[in-house]
């Protein structure tokens, strides 16, 4: 079987897995896809489901499985009705997945990830819009986060530690 490779096709792909099979991380996301013939770096993968707003949530059997809401991306007026324990958790499940160290030096943070996470997990923070952050740059294994307080990179780093647990 083979799928065209457009990036609306591989995106339809994506949403058609997430929405038939519990997907519990990028790799199975990946190993789905490859079953179905579409072929796709991890890096992009990444962005798309950045792009389709994708999200963890507890499935059925308890696990953590990702998800898109029907309209494939995340609005800000949707991003401003979930609340915020819906973004700290999924914001823990990334950090759990992807963060790799966390350091800090007075306002900013650096968060490093496996190649290619690092924007899927920057979009994630600033979904999240927790009060203390101002906002993230990020590149391909690297986030900037920049604090609100002056010698807040201390606080901050250690959050983001203690979610990925």
């Amino acid at each position: 079987m083979s799928a065209p490779s457009t990036k609306t096709a591989r995106q339809a792909a994506i949403k058609e897995v997430l929405g038939s099979t519990d997907v519990h991380s990028q790799a199975e996301l990946l190993a789905a896809l490859g079953d179905r013939g579409v072929s796709v770096t991890q890096g992009t993968l990444s962005r798309d489901l950045v792009e389709l707003g994708a999200y963890r949530v507890r499935g059925e059997g308890g696990q953590l499985v990702y998800d898109v809401p029907p309209e494939g991306a995340v609005t800000p007026e949707l991003a401003g009705r979930r609340p915020p324990e819906a973004w700290e958790g999924r914001l823990v499940s990334l950090c759990r997945d992807l963060l790799v160290a966390a350091e800090s030096s007075a306002n900013l943070v650096i968060l490093r990830t496996p190649p290619g996470a690092a924007q899927f997990l920057a979009s994630v923070i600033d979904q999240a819009r927790q009060p203390d952050i101002l906002g993230t740059i990020a590149g391909d294994d690297t986030i900037l986060i920049v604090t609100r307080a002056p010698d807040g990179g201390v606080a901050v780093a250690g959050r983001f530690l203690e979610y990925a647990g």
